[in-house]
């Protein structure tokens, strides 16, 4: 195919993924799912007929996207916010996967004609939840959550990659050499934690002196060298066999609460670049599926992803958290957003690459465990919160306020609040607007333009407010009175 059908043929595919993704949630659908049709529609199956059979090329596509996804997410993590619930996150992220990795491989035991190492090297593959698909359906639902639920998620689903890693590598070297160690395995294991945990920080530091001494010339340049510093600390860190995932997730943590300077310029390309890597991920792995072959293992399928959702992650989540004061509401609401996206599939991709004989059966299956998985979980994740009781309406009406970015030490917050056309504020003009202490109106978008109001503006349907406040309750209080 020549360049420029290349380019067209991509770029096409591209724009289909993001229109899919702009009305998917009108039809309860999350975006990550469109962006998987989108690439079987092209596949070799698909309309555009694209013979695409490449695990090698689609796993080096995956490593390149979950980078910037998990350097993306910790940009977005406050230290303040997941310190409270590290622990029960880390147990998530590391115990949990065991749990379910085992759990799951002993339920493929018993149901395929499958080894016990190749049922618990299939249990690994889909033993951790995704980055992309929590922050993805989290954020874009802008869902708020009680008792720290959230961070625990993201902390979770941003640090359980390492883990789930180390366990898919370590089981398919164990299929192809048919020999294992457990005592190497377990030093492998913590060696691969402890480099890449000490390396991302150190790295971390690193990378947070260099951005804040440089002094670029152009403004524009501090994303690239974000992006090429978060390269540099995953492939540095697999050089000295350290897990780069976890440096990498790491360092951006870190950097994300420390004071530097260009920090929202570079958490906005980051959130674009994410969303990029995302779509380019998901097509990638849906142009690698052969439909035919999903529905031929249909019912086995099922019946894995219907245990992991039901069985295995309570199981891992319940066991996990077993020692901390979280009410069983919570911990159901944990088990439910077990979500699988990505990551499993190409997870999956490493038997392929190595040769397995099962490797295309293992594929399939995971392909089908994250369909079902972010199809029944991905869709009812907002009815869940409401009807197990863990949803925060206090700061729901909230929405952060555009062009306004305070640091992290700041008592100052934004928002911005929608005039509706039944608001009571309509007509009324700023200084009769019974605004609390300390609170102020210092933006009006009307009509896609923006104006700095007097105390004489006349509030009118429709209008945006943009309000700043150092109280979180205030701004919330203004949301529900004025909007």
């Amino acid at each position: 195919m020549e360049s420029q059908y290349l380019i067209l043929v991509g770029s096409l595919l591209l724009l289909m993924s993001i229109l899919a993704g702009k009305t998917s949630y009108k039809f309860g659908v999350p975006t990550l799912i469109l962006f998987l049709s989108v690439g079987m529609l092209a596949g070799s199956e698909g309309i555009l007929g694209i013979n695409f059979d490449s695990p090698s090329f689609a796993q080096f596509i995956g490593i390149i996207a979950l980078n910037v996804i998990l350097f993306s997410g910790g940009l977005d993590t406050r230290w303040k916010a997941v310190k409270p619930v590290a622990a029960k996150g880390f147990l998530l992220s590391t115990l949990g996967v065991f749990i379910t990795a085992g759990a799951v491989g002993g339920f493929t035991y018993y149901l395929l004609d499958f080894t016990l190492i190749e049922a618990f090297l299939l249990g690994a593959i889909v033993s951790s939840t995704d980055a992309a698909a929590v922050f993805s359906i989290l954020r874009s639902n802008n869902i708020n959550l009680k008792y720290g639920i959230r961070p625990m998620l993201e902390l979770e689903s941003g640090s359980n990659d390492p883990m789930a890693y180390f366990l898919t590598t370590l089981f398919t070297g164990m299929v192809v050499a048919q020999e294992f160690s457990l005592t190497s395995s377990v030093l492998d294991l913590v060696l691969q934690l402890a480099i890449g945990g000490v390396s991302g920080y150190f790295l971390g530091k690193g990378s947070k002196w260099l951005i804040n001494k440089i002094a670029l010339d152009f403004e524009g340049l501090y994303p690239v060298l974000g992006l090429a510093l978060s390269f540099i600390i995953y492939s540095f860190t697999e050089v000295i066999h350290g897990n780069g995932f976890l440096a990498v997730y790491v360092s951006s943590v870190l950097l994300a609460n420390s004071e530097l300077v260009k920090k929202y310029a570079l958490r906005q390309f980051f959130d674009g670049f994410a969303w990029l890597m995302q779509i380019i991920l998901f097509l990638t792995l849906g142009l690698l599926v052969f439909p035919s072959r999903v529905i031929d293992i249909l019912p086995i399928g099922l019946a894995i992803a219907l245990f992991l959702i039901f069985v295995a992650r309570p199981l891992s989540v319940f066991i996990s958290l077993a020692f901390f004061k979280l009410n069983i509401r919570s911990k159901l609401f944990i088990s439910w957003v077990g979500l699988r996206g990505a990551v499993p599939i190409v997870f999956a991709t490493f038997p392929m690459v190595m040769g397995l004989e099962k490797a295309d059966l293992i594929f399939n299956i995971v392909f089908l465990v994250t369909l079902v998985s972010i199809m029944l979980q991905g869709t009812t994740i907002n009815k869940m919160a409401q009807w197990l009781g863990v949803q925060d309406n206090e700061v729901k009406t909230l929405k952060k306020a555009r062009a306004f970015e305070f640091s992290e030490d700041s008592k100052t917050e934004s928002a911005e609040i929608y005039i509706s056309s039944n608001s009571k504020v309509i007509g009324k003009k700023i200084h009769e607007l019974d605004l609390p202490k300390d609170s102020l109106v210092v933006m009006i978008i009307r009509k896609a333009k923006y104006f700095v109001p007097s105390g004489s503006t006349e509030l009118k349907y429709g209008d945006t407010l943009q309000v700043i406040s150092t109280s979180t309750k205030d701004l919330t209080k203004m949301a529900q009175d004025f909007g």
